[in-house]
């Protein structure tokens, strides 16, 4: 018989089901003995993370415990053993934000200026807190149940980091390719105007359904930002008040010290003034355009994962391995392998959303599973349709044109 080894947390805490998983960590909901309490709980195996892993998880743990704010999920407790750290957080039970949206019967400019204001909210603790998150993005913008109005919660600190005052340096290359500021893309000194940017990125797909800068080539991606090169389509930011799009053109300012900040964007009248000045119209074409771009994400990112998750292997092994994973769903004639992250996610957003996957990670490998030295063109994949397999090219807005193959 195994013998039970009691450790602080096992004692304090009932571990149940899981909740989500990453490449080294796994998140499970548990309840604190004592109390009844629900949490989440956030299990890191310390045994696969290096020395300067280890650091980022004590600076995690640090910045999380300075955060309190209805807006942002809270820590509760931070316990380290042996093998493992917990990091006991709020439950929230209301998925992601943007998700959510798609399932609305009804979206408006005036929710979309709700949900930006709650995320400027949260911003602005963190940066009063000298905290910057560095990695605002749709994924991490949960709701705290599936009531209606539930509060949006900004999470994930993993990539945050602590600053004094203005303070401006530079910290390193980090964050998520189309959130990423110009500031960072030049390797300038930065500091809490990058979280800005993303808030402009957001409310933009808030509105339309799609990013501002978009390009399978990241590359050209890069250059997209750098340059500030975005715009107000037809026929989509016709109904888009000017205001709205004054508030997304401030935030999107190349010149971080012009840039707006979180609590001068909170008195901006499309936010302070919602109710006269935002536009209360359904809008049916960005919830539309918003269920692409979450089918597109989801799956790009259980990609990611599978290739952080083998990252034990070097150079071409890891890359055709993830290539291995990828074309195999999708495979005419053999099984599914290696596929049990990306699986659960292609049959969550369905075929017709499936085709928007990424067989071939462009931004990494090659055909060959090769390291890319430099980018190439947009990505093709693979997509059965009436019966025959076309390769489908993808604009930002999620639409498709076909070859027949």
């Amino acid at each position: 018989m195994a013998t039970v080894i009691c450790t602080r947390f096992t004692e304090e805490y009932q571990l149940y089901e899981e909740l989500g998983k990453g490449a080294f960590s796994v998140v499970r909901r548990c309840v604190k003995v004592l109390s009844g309490q629900e949490y989440a709980a956030k299990i890191i195996n310390t045994k696969k993370l290096s020395a300067r892993d280890h650091q980022k998880l004590d600076r995690e743990a640090r910045i999380c415990r300075l955060l309190k704010h209805p807006n942002i999920v809270r820590l509760h407790d931070s316990i380290s053993e042996e093998a493992h750290h917990y990091l006991i957080f709020d439950l929230v039970t209301g998925g992601e934000l943007f998700e959510d949206i798609v399932a609305r019967e009804y979206y408006s400019e005036a929710d979309a200026s709700h949900c930006i204001q709650q995320i400027l909210e949260a911003v602005l603790h963190c940066h009063q807190m000298g905290v910057v998150h560095r990695d605002l993005k749709p994924e991490n913008l949960l709701l705290a149940s599936k009531s209606k109005g539930a509060a949006v919660k900004l999470a994930d600190f993993g990539l945050a980091i602590e600053v004094e005052g203005d303070q401006q340096a530079w910290f390193g290359f980090a964050g998520t390719p189309g959130y990423l500021s110009p500031e960072v893309l030049r390797k300038d000194p930065y500091g809490k105007a990058v979280d800005l940017w993303a808030c402009g990125v957001i409310l933009y797909i808030l509105l339309v359904g799609y990013p501002p800068f978009w390009d399978e080539d990241q590359h050209r991606l890069y250059q997209q930002i750098k340059a500030g090169a975005y715009d107000f389509p037809s026929p989509e930011w016709d109904t888009v008040t000017p205001e709205a799009k004054d508030l997304i053109n401030k935030m999107l300012t190349i010149n971080p010290s012009k840039r707006i900040t979180a609590a001068e964007a909170l008195k901006h009248p499309w936010i302070s003034h919602r109710s006269t000045v935002a536009s209360c119209m359904h809008r049916q074409e960005t919830v539309e355009c918003l269920k692409k771009f979450n089918a597109r994400r989801k799956l790009k990112g259980a990609i990611l994962t599978t290739m952080l998750a083998t990252r034990n292997f070097s150079g071409k092994k890891m890359l055709s391995t993830s290539c291995l994973c990828l074309s195999s769903v999708w495979s005419k004639n053999s099984k599914p392998v290696h596929t049990t992250i990306l699986n659960p996610h292609i049959h969550l957003v369905g075929e017709e959303a499936a085709c928007i996957a990424y067989i071939r990670v462009t931004q990494y490998i090659d055909a060959n599973g090769t390291p890319r030295t430099a980018q190439s063109e947009e990505t093709r994949v693979w997509h059965r349709r009436d019966g025959k397999w076309q390769i489908v090219h993808f604009h930002r807005s999620g639409s498709a044109s076909t070859l027949n193959k």
